[in-house]
């Protein structure tokens, strides 16, 4: 009897109470947002159905442009349903061109070689700040806070000017370094690393540990909520980014997605129906990216307070 008490519970018992705190968790959170009313929870649920509805319709309206012809696409009245049905021609021609799958792969590499650098270099600075004591700590944080007001298009002659200087205009190093720069998430990583406790690091302390293990070993991994938070957020940021990268590149190999739908064209001006089409398979990735870290998007949005940017 005893034995079978102290038996650790299997798999499939582990993930039936992990559904069960997901499904407890949903209802608390459910409660908290639309009240407890009944009437108040439809109302609720019918004006966010409306609003899902809403924002939904331009993207139906991207797929539904992308499986026609550019003849269907570009005529007058427009409608949902081409006479001649839907075709996936426009796919197979952005598949066989493959310049799409080149632009990807830039982008994917440049996405990941700016959120790697960012999380490091902020991570680091807002440890700095939180947890070590120098000449002039205060004035490099009233600065950083600063730079968080200043719009980036100001700084973009200043940038390629330096990019020039170290000949670094056409490069993928010319697109990541300048983007690795971001003042607010060097405060979100300040604010996040004042609230844990002083009294861990004491003890690693007490164990001989210097800063650097403090940092690596100590601080960061119990910091993995907000180290995830601003890696999705810096991802999704540098995949989306267009005036830099359209910018610094002329190179076509070197191009990223945003700069390479933007050159989609024919001798008769913009192809609709391609450029949905290219749009709809470079919005593939991070679609995928949505479904499978979607809980912890919407944590991320809720804990750091980014969701207004």
């Amino acid at each position: 009897m005893s034995a079978e008490i102290l038996q650790p519970p299997t798999f499939v018992q582990a993930r039936a109470r992990a559904r069960a705190e997901r499904r407890a968790e949903t209802r608390r959170t459910r409660g908290l947002l639309m009240g407890r009313s009944r009437t108040g929870r439809v109302i609720a649920l019918l004006i966010l159905a409306f609003v899902a509805l809403g924002w939904l319709l331009p993207l139906a309206w991207a797929v539904d442009t992308s499986l026609k012809t550019e003849t269907q696409a570009q005529s007058l009245p427009l409608r949902w349903f081409p006479e001649g049905g839907f075709t996936l021609e426009n796919y197979r021609t952005v598949f066989e061109r493959g310049e799409v799958f080149t632009w990807m792969w830039n982008t994917l590499l440049i996405a990941a070689a700016v959120t790697v650098l960012t999380v490091i270099i902020c991570a680091l600075a807002g440890y700095a700040f939180s947890r070590t004591v120098f000449m002039g700590r205060r004035m490099l944080f009233a600065l950083t806070i600063a730079l968080i007001m200043v719009p980036g298009q100001i700084l973009i002659v200043p940038l390629f000017k330096e990019m020039d200087a170290l000949n670094l205009i056409d490069t993928f190093w010319g697109v990541i370094l300048p983007q690795t720069v971001a003042p607010m998430m060097v405060y979100i990583f300040k604010q996040y690393f004042d609230q844990v406790p002083q009294e861990i690091e004491d003890a690693a302390r007490v164990d001989g540990a210097g800063n650097w293990r403090l940092f690596w070993n100590v601080v960061l991994p119990v910091s993995r909520p907000i180290v995830a938070a601003v890696a999705i957020f810096v991802f999704i940021s540098a995949w989306n980014n267009f005036m830099w990268p359209f910018i610094v590149t002329n190179n076509p190999d070197l191009m990223t997605l945003p700069v390479g739908l933007s050159t989609v064209k024919n001798a008769y001006g913009i192809i609709y129906a391609q450029t949905m089409a290219s749009a709809m398979i470079a919005a593939l990735p991070l679609t995928i990216l949505f479904m499978l870290f979607q809980r912890q998007i919407v944590k991320a949005v809720a804990t750091t307070g980014l969701g207004g940017q």
